[in-house]
């Protein structure tokens, strides 16, 4: 997936937490949010704070489903509330393979 589509992507599915979500989409829209917060908190803070305002929503959603592809629950965004340890715990989540990859892997097509 490429920069383009996955920022696409997340956008139309604003608000959705259903379905998984590559680790590629997942990474690449969260370098578009960090680039987009670095770039408007240059201008002003201001338009820093609605741009993280605006994008909480997509963030939230893609990470839900980005969970949803590692087998787990979207309910576990709430261990990054967790000081230091939850956000490398997130981390460790976020950047596993998907179900759907491991089980091909583990039983080839004969």
């Amino acid at each position: 997936m490429t920069f383009q589509e996955s920022i696409r992507i997340c956008f139309m599915k604003y608000a959705d937490f259903n379905g998984t979500a590559s680790r590629s989409e997942y990474w690449w829209f969260v370098l578009f949010l960090a680039l987009g917060g670095a770039a408007t908190s240059a201008i002003a803070d201001t338009w820093g704070t609605v741009f993280c305002i605006a994008t909480i929503l997509p963030w939230l959603a893609v990470g839900a489903r980005r969970l949803h592809d590692t087998g787990r629950s979207g309910w576990l965004q709430l261990i990054g509330l967790i000081p230091v340890g939850g956000i490398i715990v997130l981390i460790i989540f976020f950047v596993q393979e998907g179900k759907e990859i491991q089980r091909a892997v583990e039983s080839p097509a004969s």
